[in-house]
């Protein structure tokens, strides 16, 4: 398994952008999909993005309440995923997680939290209307 700790988030007014990162520790770290979800006060933790393997290529799945606003990417040397969040809203509050798991996922199996093994301690993001 590898490790993940987010940083990166913060207090923000509707409108503002805001970039999250994910550092993860592990020499496998390119053979694993990694996901964003969140988590708002009161609610199921829900699926933001993910970013795979595909064949070929790699191929990115967003949550159809960020899709267009939300960008996830990965630097395989630094062994870093960054979450680019634009036109933040007061929806978007939560507590953002970074989860990992070796393997690749379809666009419906990325959504399923059950497949991440691991897990970051989160990452407050409150965006203020």
């Amino acid at each position: 398994q590898v490790q993940l700790v987010e940083s990166g988030g913060g207090l923000v007014q509707a409108g503002d952008s805001l970039r999250l990162s994910c550092a993860a520790s592990g020499r496998t770290f390119y053979s694993h999909t990694i996901g964003w979800f969140r988590q708002a006060p009161g609610k199921e933790r829900a699926f933001v993005t993910a970013i795979t393997r595909g064949t070929p290529g790699i191929y990115t799945h967003y949550a159809d309440s960020v899709k267009g606003r939300f960008t996830i990417s990965r630097d395989n040397t630094t062994n870093t995923v960054y979450l680019q969040m634009n036109d933040l809203k007061s929806e978007d509050t939560a507590v953002y997680y970074c989860a990992a798991f070796a393997g690749f996922c379809s666009r419906t199996g990325c959504r399923d939290r059950r497949l991440f093994t691991s897990w970051g301690q989160g990452t407050q993001v409150t965006v203020s209307s």
